[in-house]
C-alpha cells in the first residue's frame, strides 16, 4: 500500500503569509493537500513588528488543525534578499569557490560573517566565463523567521529565495514552451523579472511593489494605510489611459490614476531589464509574459502590460502539473493560484533535484541543528559511560592491590637507573646545543642568498601575468589589449616579539638560565606583503581587473621553491583608481628568513 509523507511550504511575504501542505502522490508527482493565506497588513513589512505579527499569522493559519506536517521549507521575503548575476573568469574547478567568495565580498552590501549566502553556476558564456547567481540575506532576518516558525512547533528544513523557487515552478509546469518567456512577479514591496530561454535563466529584482500604490493613495486621500489598502482591494484597477471615462467614485478614480502611474514606472524598469537581458546576457526578446504575485491581481494589469509590451500576457498557473486534493475548493484556489509559485517551487525541492537550488540556512542554525541531531547519542553515551565507570571502579580496586605489590618490586630495581638517566640527559643537552648552532649558521647562509634568487623569479611572475592577461582579454576581441603591472611597495612581516615579563609578578623560584643561540630565538621574516598596481583592465573587459588579479595570484602560486600557496592570498580587495587599480598580496614564506 502506498504511504506518503506530507511536508509544509511557507512564503513569508511583506504583507501576506502563504502556507501549503503537499505530499507525493502514487504516480511520483505532487498533491496539494491544504493551503491557507493570512494577511499581516502594513505591520508585516516593518522590521520592528514583523516577527510578532508573523508568529501570530503562522499560529492563526495552523489553528484550523488542517495541517499535520511539522517540517517546513521557507521562502524569505524578497525585500530582505540581495541577489545578483555575476560573470567570473574561467578558472580551475579547485579555485571556483575561492573566486566566488572574492566576488561575494565585492558585491554583497554586508560583511559575509553577518549574512547567510549561497550561489549557483547557471551557465557559461560563449567566452567561457561562468555565469553565477549569487544571493544573500542578513542572518538576523533568517533567525527572526526561525523564531516565529519554531514558536509554533514547526521545524525549518531549508530557506529559499523567491526567484529560485519561481524558476523551479515555471520549469516544472511550462517545459514545452519555445523561445523566451518572461515571468513578472509583482509583490507588496518588490517585483521580480525572470527570463527563461532553453537552459538559460536570468532574474532581476525591482524595488517597486503594490504597496507603493496603497501608500500614494493613502497620502493623497489622507487615509490610514490599512483603510487605503482595503479600498484599493475593493475598488482599485489599473487605469486604461487615453479617452476612457473615469469612474464616478472619487476613490476608484484616484486609485486608477495612481495604479497606472506606478505600473508605468514598473514597466520602465521591466523594459530596461529586457534591454539588459538582450544586449548584455545574449538573450532574445520575450515572446510572452506570465504574471504572478499578489500585486498582479488588480483588474486590467494584464491588459496594461499587453498594450505596453505588445506580447501575449497570461497569468502563471503553478498548479498546471500538480494534483489538487478533492477536499480543496477549486474556485477559491483559482482566485489566488497565481500567487502560489514560490510554494510550488519550494515543494519541488522535496520531490527531485531542481534546476536552481539555494539554501540560506545561517551557520548558527546549522550548528544548532547538528548538535540536536547528535544530542540523543550524546545522552546515550553519557549513560553508558556512567554504567561503565561503576563497573570499572570495582575492578580497579582489585587491580590496585596487585599493582601495589608489583610497584614495591620495581622500585628497588629503578633507583640504580636514575643516575644513568641524569648523565644521559646532560649529554643530550650538549648535543642539542651543538645542533642548534649548526642550524642557525645554515639558516643565516640561506637568508643571505634568498633575495638574489627570489626577486628575479618574482619579476618573471609579473611579466607572465602581463602576457597571460593580454592572451585572456584578447581572445575573441579585435581591440589591442595592453597590460602593465608593477610592485608599488613591499613590506616584510615578522611575528610580534614576546611580551615583557610582568614586573608585579613574583620572582621565579630558581634563577633563570641564559638561553643558548637557536633559530627559534632569532628574529625572522615570515611574510612578505607586496602592494601591486596595474593598468586598468576594465576598459577592455568588465571583469578585467579581477581576471588580472587572479592571474597574478596563479603565477605567484608557481613559486613553490619560496612560497607556501595556502598562505599566499589577497589582503583586502581590488581598488580601482583613475587609470589603474591596486591590491595587496600576502606572500607566506615556505621557510622564514632569519635576520
Amino acid at each position: 500500500m502506498f504511504k506518503s509523507k506530507s511536508f509544509l511550504t511557507m512564503d513569508c511575504g511583506a504583507n501576506t503569509l502563504k502556507l501549503a501542505e503537499f505530499e507525493p502522490n502514487e504516480s511520483g508527482g505532487l498533491r496539494l493537500k491544504q493551503y491557507a493565506l493570512q494577511s499581516m497588513g502594513s505591520e508585516g513589512g516593518s522590521d520592528t513588528t514583523r516577527e510578532k505579527v508573523l508568529t501570530k499569522a503562522i499560529g492563526d493559519a495552523l489553528a484550523s488543525g488542517k495541517f499535520t506536517a511539522k517540517k517546513v521549507n521557507i521562502c524569505a521575503p524578497g525585500y530582505h534578499v540581495f541577489s545578483k548575476f555575476v560573470k567570473l573568469p574561467p578558472v580551475d574547478a579547485a579555485k571556483i569557490t575561492q573566486i566566488i567568495q572574492f566576488e561575494a565580498q565585492q558585491n554583497v552590501p554586508f560583511p559575509l560573517e553577518e549574512v547567510a549566502w549561497d550561489y549557483q553556476i547557471v551557465g557559461t558564456s560563449p567566452g567561457g566565463e561562468f555565469e553565477v547567481f549569487l544571493v544573500a540575506i542578513k542572518s538576523d532576518a533568517v533567525e527572526s523567521l526561525f523564531r516565529a516558525v519554531e514558536a509554533n512547533g514547526l521545524t525549518p528544513a531549508l530557506v529559499d529565495v523567491s526567484t529560485a523557487a519561481l524558476s523551479n515552478a515555471f520549469r516544472f509546469n511550462y517545459q514545452e514552451l519555445d523561445g523566451c518567456s518572461m515571468l513578472l512577479d509583482i509583490g507588496a514591496k518588490t517585483s521580480n523579472v525572470l527570463f527563461f530561454e532553453k537552459d538559460k535563466f536570468f532574474a532581476r529584482s525591482i524595488n517597486i511593489g503594490a504597496n507603493l500604490i496603497t501608500q500614494e493613495f493613502a497620502n493623497e486621500a489622507r487615509l490610514p494605510f490599512a483603510t487605503a489598502e482595503k479600498i484599493k482591494i475593493e475598488k482599485g484597477f489599473v487605469g486604461l489611459g487615453g479617452a476612457y471615462e473615469e469612474p464616478e467614485d472619487p476613490h476608484a478614480a484616484a486609485i486608477s490614476k495612481i495604479s497606472r502611474q506606478v505600473m508605468t514606472r514598473l514597466h520602465i524598469q521591466v523594459n530596461q531589464t529586457i534591454q539588459f537581458y538582450c544586449h548584455q546576457q545574449g538573450g532574445r526578446p520575450p515572446a510572452r509574459l506570465f504574471l504572478c504575485g499578489g500585486g498582479s491581481i488588480m483588474p486590467y494589469t494584464a491588459q496594461f502590460f499587453a498594450e505596453k509590451l505588445n506580447i501575449p500576457v497570461e497569468y502563471f498557473n503553478p498548479f498546471k502539473n500538480i494534483e489538487i486534493s478533492q477536499d480543496i475548493n477549486l474556485e477559491e484556489l483559482a482566485k489566488v493560484a497565481h500567487t502560489f509559485g514560490e510554494l510550488v517551487g519550494l515543494s519541488l525541492r522535496n520531490l527531485a533535484h531542481c534546476p536552481v537550488e539555494m539554501n540560506l540556512l545561517p551557520p548558527s542554525y546549522m550548528r544548532r541543528l547538528e548538535f540536536n541531531q547528535k544530542k540523543p547519542f550524546i545522552i546515550a553515551a553519557a549513560f553508558s559511560l556512567v554504567l561503565g565507570a561503576l563497573g570499572f571502579l570495582q575492578v580497579e580496586q582489585k587491580i590496585i592491590e596487585v599493582k601495589r605489590s608489583e610497584y614495591d618490586t620495581l622500585e628497588s630495581r629503578y633507583t640504580p637507573l636514575v643516575a644513568n638517566e641524569q648523565r644521559m640527559e646532560k649529554e643530550l643537552k650538549q648535543l642539542q646545543e651543538i645542533r642548534e648552532r649548526a642550524n642557525l649558521a645554515l639558516s643565516l647562509i640561506e637568508a643571505k642568498n634568498f633575495w638574489p634568487r627570489f626577486l628575479p623569479d618574482l619579476r618573471s611572475s609579473l611579466i607572465a601575468t602581463e602576457n597571460e592577461t593580454v592572451k585572456i582579454l584578447s581572445a575573441g576581441s579585435s581591440n589591442k589589449v595592453q597590460a602593465g603591472i608593477w610592485i608599488e611597495n613591499m613590506l616584510c612581516e615578522m611575528p610580534p616579539p614576546p611580551a615583557p615579563p610582568d614586573p608585579s609578578a613574583p620572582p621565579p623560584a630558581t634563577p633563570a638560565v641564559a638561553k643558548s643561540f637557536s633559530i627559534t630565538n632569532m628574529p625572522a621574516i615570515t611574510n612578505i606583503i607586496i602592494g601591486v598596481r596595474a593598468v586598468d583592465m576594465n576598459k577592455f573587459d568588465a571583469s578585467g581587473n579581477t581576471k588580472m588579479a587572479f592571474t597574478l595570484l596563479s603565477q605567484l602560486h608557481t613559486l613553490t621553491n619560496y612560497l607556501d600557496t595556502n598562505g599566499t592570498v589577497f589582503r583586502g580587495t581590488v581598488i580601482a583608481d583613475t587609470n589603474s587599480f591596486k591590491t595587496e598580496v600576502n606572500l607566506r614564506l615556505k621557510k622564514p628568513i632569519v635576520l
